[in-house]
């Protein structure tokens, strides 16, 4: 089984997948280069190609070992579900969720690339650049899962190491790209290893002298809140969201505190938030592979207002009108990637907001 299960990571290295999905009863999956799932039915096991077969419970229990050894093993028979970071040999490194379905045991893996990729490479505009180089305020990565929200803000990272002095902090779920001092000095902080939790970790933050703090994610009110502290008090801070745009991001925020905390809540969020950032990945139609579409919200006194009234359904009018600013609405992103060739017609129906402008941005 370590052989078979070296071989999958093999082919996904030289293949180039994003993702490999093993669960109980299947055969092992992954995500190719256009983003769909797709079954592996053979690979090449010590030099022979060998057709592969179903993973039972005792091959997924020998491979989850395998990655996250005894003691992870241990937590995860008891909590049914464990995060964690994996490296096969020297070539890739991988984020990884175990967990537990009503088939049996059950592993995710994300490829952590290992060369961090440029902001120019990616494809990040010059406004997001400048944001970098500020020196408080929170800017906001969000997108679904596998949209390369985390690529985005290492490439930042990566920037400002390269561009600036600056003490980093960065506290992570798992620590996903490994970075080097340059002029910065960066400290990075994984949950469960270093530090107990997002909260507790951002709390003793304050007390470590950093210029910019990392939160790998904003998953719960507590840490949402001390994020927000740590931008008022003079940080730059850094973190990401899952939500679909910019505008339901900023909902999201404000939505998950109870009613009689919200509109304090606004009013914080509003006064110290610099940008969000909202990232699709859409098939090619040009070639294999995907690109980025995004979408980008700017805080200006418009958007501060509407946000600090609730109104934030009108913050798509303040994108529609903001290109001069650096602001960019998806529809528009989209149009503009589909009029180049770059998707079809059919992803841009798919991912587009408002269908009613369809013909307009399509033609």
């Amino acid at each position: 089984m370590k052989d078979l299960f070296y071989g999958i990571l093999e082919l996904a290295s030289q293949k180039k997948y994003s993702d490999i999905h093993l669960n109980t009863g299947y055969l092992p999956t992954v995500r190719n280069n256009s983003g769909q799932i797709e079954e592996l039915t053979e690979v090449e096991v010590n030099g022979v190609i060998q057709k592969t077969s179903m993973l039972s419970l005792d091959d997924m229990k020998e491979i989850i070992e395998l990655v996250i050894e005894k003691k992870g093993l241990e937590k995860f028979l008891i909590e049914h579900e464990v995060d964690g970071s994996y490296k096969y040999l020297e070539k890739e490194r991988y984020r990884i969720n175990c967990y537990v379905d009503s088939h049996g045991y059950s592993m995710a893996m994300r490829t952590i690339p290992k060369k961090i990729p440029t902001m120019e490479e990616l494809g990040l505009w010059e406004q997001l650049k400048s944001l970098c180089k500020r020196s408080k305020w929170l800017i906001l990565m969000t997108g679904p899962t596998g949209t390369g929200k985390s690529t985005n803000i290492a490439a930042m990272i990566d920037h400002i190491n390269k561009t600036q002095s600056k003490h980093i902090i960065t506290i992570e779920d798992p620590i996903e790209f490994e970075f080097e001092n340059d002029k910065c000095l960066i400290n990075q902080r994984q949950i469960g290893v270093h530090t107990e939790s997002f909260a507790s970790a951002i709390r003793a933050s304050l007390r470590e002298d950093p210029d910019i703090i990392v939160i790998g994610e904003m998953r719960d009110p507590e840490t949402i809140r001390a994020a927000i502290t740590l931008a008022e008090t003079g940080h730059l801070v850094l973190s990401t969201l899952h939500t679909n745009d910019t505008v339901q991001t900023i909902d999201r925020i404000v939505d998950v505190f109870p009613s009689d905390q919200q509109n304090q809540v606004r009013m914080q969020f509003a006064m110290n938030l610099l940008g969000v950032v909202s990232q699709r990945l859409l098939p090619r139609s040009d070639t294999d592979g995907r690109i980025a579409a995004r979408e980008i919200l700017l805080n200006n006194d418009a958007t501060r207002n509407l946000i600090i009234s609730g109104k934030t359904n009108q913050l798509y009018s303040v994108l529609e009108i903001g290109q001069k600013s650096g602001m960019i609405l998806m529809d528009k992103y989209l149009a503009a990637l589909y009029k180049k060739g770059l998707i079809n017609r059919e992803t841009l129906v798919s991912f587009t907001r408002d269908k009613d402008n369809l013909d307009i941005l399509g033609n």
